[in-house]
């Protein structure tokens, strides 16, 4: 089927529009380029522009009637930024989205897969969350996706409305597409993965371990670190399952709503301190390592629980970190030769 894909030229945007092709589907990108390369729409059909101008997402929707759902990726997504900059976050992600989704909804579109994050959640005793686990989003990035949420969530449950939300609160995104034909691409990340690479490559002086105080077992941050190309499967089985999804919720939970939240992630805890020697066990450079304060905004962590996922969409992970891992070092260098060849990727 013909889908729109908002942030399509983005790092799991555009691996989600492969994963789309490879499954037989049609991606239509809309993206502004703010942060994603150009490079990474080559062969699809693009529109420049941002998910809040109405009238282009109507044009879209126009010239492209067959269109059967919306993947809703755009957004600014920059914890540390989101603290300096509030407003732009909720400019962006939720102010901009409202109009997609009501754009979207007068247009007749019924479904959306909202790209949702696993930092709303608060950090439990044992880390482990399900979509049931109390939220607590500690920075604005967080609370924009979570506002974005409740907004989808309302417009579907509004009488008459026919349009249906699956918001895909993913956990940590590693890795590049295994025929690397897109991965990584910010020439300062702010993500852990970046950061490692950049720290191999001497890009920056060394990899800062962000606190060293949280309740974990060895200190650092416990994330549920998930390979990007398994992410970008879940969001095919959640496009070719939507209609399955609605009807096992309902099933299980006598009349849900046209909301799902479904968590995607590997459902183990790693800490960063354990991603760090993994990505050493892997990475053919030697790797400094320095210890740093905690960041504004950051949480000691989670971990999903994906049975919902297993359940709905059919889905698991099949990665494992090491393979997210080495796959971004391949990526690495294939973006090397590119830059060095003079067939350099837009916005590096």
């Amino acid at each position: 089927m013909k889908v729109l894909v908002t942030g399509g030229a983005g790092y799991i945007g555009s691996t989600v529009c492969s994963a789309l092709e490879d499954a037989g589907h049609v991606p239509v990108v809309l993206d502004s380029l703010v942060t994603g390369p150009e490079a990474f729409t080559r062969g699809r059909t693009f529109y420049r522009g941002d998910v809040g101008d109405a009238a282009l997402v109507r044009r879209v929707l126009a010239e492209h009637p067959d269109i059967a759902a919306t993947l809703h990726f755009a957004a600014l997504i920059v914890v540390p930024e989101s603290v300096a900059h509030p407003a732009r976050y909720y400019r962006q992600n939720v102010v901009a989205s409202l109009t997609l989704f009501e754009t979207l909804r007068e247009a007749g579109q019924t479904r959306v897969i909202f790209s949702s994050s696993a930092s709303l959640y608060d950090s439990p005793p044992d880390f482990r969350v399900t979509e049931d686990s109390p939220l607590r989003p500690l920075s604005p990035y967080a609370r924009s996706k979570r506002m974005t949420e409740e907004m989808l969530e309302d417009l579907c449950a509004a009488p008459g409305s026919a349009l249906r939300g699956v918001a895909l609160r993913y956990f940590n995104p590693l890795g590049a597409d295994p025929q690397l034909r897109s991965g990584p691409h910010l020439a300062e990340p702010s993500h852990v993965l970046g950061r490692l690479v950049a720290a191999s490559q001497g890009r920056q002086v060394a990899f800062e371990i962000t606190g060293t105080d949280y309740p974990t077992r060895d200190g650092t941050g416990l994330r549920d670190y998930v390979h990007v190309w398994d992410l970008a499967l879940a969001h095919v089985a959640a496009l070719e399952r939507f209609e399955r999804a609605f009807e096992r919720a309902a099933a299980e939970e006598q009349g849900a709503s046209g909301f799902l939240p479904i968590n995607v992630g590997t459902g183990r805890g790693v800490t960063v301190r354990e991603l760090v020697t993994a990505f050493q066990e892997v990475s053919p450079t030697p790797l400094t390592v320095r210890e740093g304060p905690r960041r504004p905004g950051d949480s000691a962590g989670a971990y999903a629980d994906i049975s919902r996922a297993r359940r709905w969409l059919g889905w698991e992970p099949r990665h494992t970190t090491a393979e997210a891992l080495a796959s971004a070092l391949a990526w690495e260098a294939v973006r090397g030769e590119r830059l060095a060849g003079g067939a350099a990727l837009a916005g590096t």
